[in-house]
């Protein structure tokens, strides 16, 4: 099957580099023109590069790549004034807005709540919970005023499904974004735009697979490596897997942004190799 969202321009945050570069070319694959943005820089106290303005560049390439148009924009989703222009310079160039991929996302971790100090906690509020309201905020006046209803998708986790230690800070993120899914989904049905999240497991991108992840999940060991973290992270799943890829997600988000989803709204769908199970 192609051409699943043939003619209809994607807004995806976090586009860089991991889930949201290949729900780009994913979206891109089946027809979708992209907005993409990303931070394309640091951000304090995050144990992981984050993408740089080459990797959000190299996206636009992968796009180019299946023949549909890109805009970049180098964005903080915490910034709701440079969201607002970046997608009112997206919807100018492409013409339109109907699906919306809030990927952007950060993980910290390794404190109890009660240890955790105030900058890491709001950190992860501000990035994982209230930029995700913002991409939806700006994204939904230009799907309403397009008058043909259309997806948001935001990425939560299994973390906002069920609870872990030590990382307390991006579970209650996660878990608010189901609390704005339900409620724009709620909100926005009049206009039949359809709202969702996806709740992924362990995915093989560098939010996980890096350093700091390794030593949390291995502190016996001087220098762990992806084979020392994957029967530890396989013990969180059901399926015989450690992890899924960001593929895995991306088709998850296009059957969500496409139209063989059009009854379904309000719906936190796992993509979690059967890690809700346990």
């Amino acid at each position: 099957m192609t051409g699943r969202v043939e003619g209809k321009v994607a807004f995806i945050t976090g586009a860089g580099r991991g889930q949201g570069r290949s729900h780009a070319v994913r979206l891109a694959e089946e027809g979708a023109d992209i907005i993409a943005i990303d931070i394309c820089e640091p951000i304090d106290g995050v144990p992981f590069d984050l993408a740089t303005d080459d990797d959000l560049a190299e996206t636009a390439e992968l796009v180019k790549s299946h023949d549909r148009r890109v805009v970049t924009a180098k964005v903080d989703v915490r910034d709701l004034n440079g969201l607002t222009k970046a997608v009112q310079s997206g919807v100018e160039q492409l013409g339109r807005l109907d699906i919306v991929a809030a990927n952007a996302g950060i993980a910290t971790g390794g404190s109890s709540l009660e240890d955790m100090d105030t900058k890491t906690w709001q950190d992860m509020i501000d990035v994982n919970m209230t930029g995700v309201w913002h991409t939806a905020k700006v994204a939904i006046p230009h799907i309403v005023a397009g008058g043909r209803g259309g997806s948001i998708v935001l990425t939560s986790s299994v973390g906002g499904l069920k609870s872990y230690p030590f990382c307390g800070h991006y579970v209650t993120a996660k878990h608010g974004v189901i609390g704005i899914m339900r409620t724009l989904a709620i909100e926005l049905a009049q206009n039949n735009i359809r709202v969702n999240s996806v709740h992924p497991t362990q995915v093989n991108t560098a939010m996980i697979m890096n350093d700091a992840t390794y030593q949390m999940f291995r502190p016996d060991l001087e220098n762990p490596g992806p084979d020392d973290f994957a029967p530890l992270s396989q013990m969180m799943n059901t399926l015989p897997i450690p992890w899924v890829e960001p593929e895995d997600i991306s088709n998850a988000v296009l059957f969500l942004a496409s139209d063989e989803s059009r009854y379904i709204t309000g719906v936190t769908l796992p993509v979690d190799a059967g890690a809700c199970l346990k």
